[in-house]
C-alpha cells in the first residue's frame, strides 16, 4: 500500500515543487515505485518531469472530475523514471466546478485509492494557496511535508499551515499529521537561517528533517531541462541532498514499520 505524501506551504517559491520532483526522482532510483500527483494548475511539476502540459490528452482535471479514470489520465517522466498525474491551467477551472459537487475535498482521495496498490510513494505537489485543491490533496494524504526557507515569514505561515492542518485531521482527515519539515534554499552563512532553523528544532523537535537542502544552481537551473537535478548534475549539492532525504524518508518509515510490529 502506497504512502501518499502531500508536499505543501501556502507560501510560494519555497522550494515545494523542487523537493516535489526531485524527492519523487530520487526513491525511484533507490528502486521504489513513485506516483507523483501535480495539483497545481501552473503544471510546474509536469514540466520538471519532462511532460509538456500544453500537448495533453488528459490531466488530473478530468480525474477530478470523473471524466477519466487515473490510469488513462497517467503519464510516464522518461526523465525521471516515475509516474505523472499531470496539470496543466485547465485545473484552475476545477474549483469552479467542484464547489457544489458532493464530497468536493475527497475526489483526489477516491482516485488515488485505486491506485495505491501499485506504487511505493504517492507524492502530491499542492498549489501555494490553502484552496479546494488543496484540501483535496490534504485529504488524500496520510502526512505532509512542508518545505520552508528559513526566513522570519516563514514561521508566521508555518503557524496558519499547522492550524489548517488540524482542522482537515478534526473535520475531514483523521489519520492526517506532519511529516517533516524541510528546510530549503538554506544558506549557512546566513545568521538568520540559523536562527530561525534553531527555533524550528526547538519547536518541532524531531519533525524537523535532519536533510538541509541548500541553494544550489544545478538546483535551479534543471526545470528549465525537464529533468530532475538528479539527471542533470548527479553529483551536484542538490543531488545529494535529495538522496539524502529520500533516503531520511525510507529509514524513518523502515523504524515505524518496526515499532508498530513491536507492539
Amino acid at each position: 500500500m502506497a504512502k501518499i505524501l502531500a508536499v505543501t506551504n501556502q507560501k510560494g517559491g519555497v522550494g515545494k515543487t523542487t523537493t516535489t520532483v526531485n524527492l519523487a526522482a530520487s526513491l525511484a532510483a533507490m528502486k521504489q515505485q513513485v506516483l507523483l500527483v501535480d495539483l497545481d494548475p501552473q503544471g510546474n511539476a509536469t514540466m520538471g518531469s519532462g511532460i509538456e502540459k500544453a500537448s495533453l490528452q488528459a490531466s488530473i482535471y478530468q480525474v477530478l472530475l470523473g471524466e477519466k479514470g487515473l490510469g488513462e489520465a497517467c503519464e510516464y517522466s522518461k526523465t525521471g523514471k516515475y509516474d505523472v498525474l499531470p496539470a496543466n491551467r485547465e485545473l484552475a477551472g476545477a474549483e469552479i466546478e467542484l464547489v457544489d459537487v458532493q464530497g468536493r475535498e475527497t475526489r483526489l482521495k477516491a482516485a488515488l485509492q485505486v491506485a495505491a496498490e501499485g506504487y511505493d510513494y504517492i507524492l502530491i505537489d499542492c498549489p501555494p494557496a490553502l484552496n479546494l485543491l488543496t484540501l483535496n490533496g490534504l485529504c488524500a494524504a496520510q502526512s505532509v511535508m512542508i518545505p520552508m526557507q528559513c526566513e522570519y515569514y516563514a514561521l508566521e505561515g508555518l503557524s496558519d499551515l499547522v492550524n489548517t492542518i488540524r482542522k482537515v485531521r478534526a473535520h475531514l482527515n483523521p489519520e492526517l499529521e506532519i511529516e517533516g519539515l524541510l528546510r530549503t534554499m538554506f544558506d549557512p552563512r546566513n545568521t538568520l537561517a540559523q536562527q530561525v532553523s534553531e527555533q524550528l528544532q526547538q519547536h518541532f523537535g524531531d519533525k524537523v528533517y535532519r536533510t538541509v537542502i541548500p541553494r544550489n544552481v544545478r538546483l535551479a537551473e534543471a526545470p528549465s531541462y525537464g529533468v530532475p537535478v538528479l539527471y542533470h548534475d548527479k553529483l551536484s549539492k542538490g543531488t545529494q541532498a535529495y538522496l539524502a532525504l529520500a533516503g531520511e524518508l525510507l529509514n524513518n518509515a523502515a523504524r515505524t514499520t518496526q515499532s508498530k510490529q513491536g507492539n
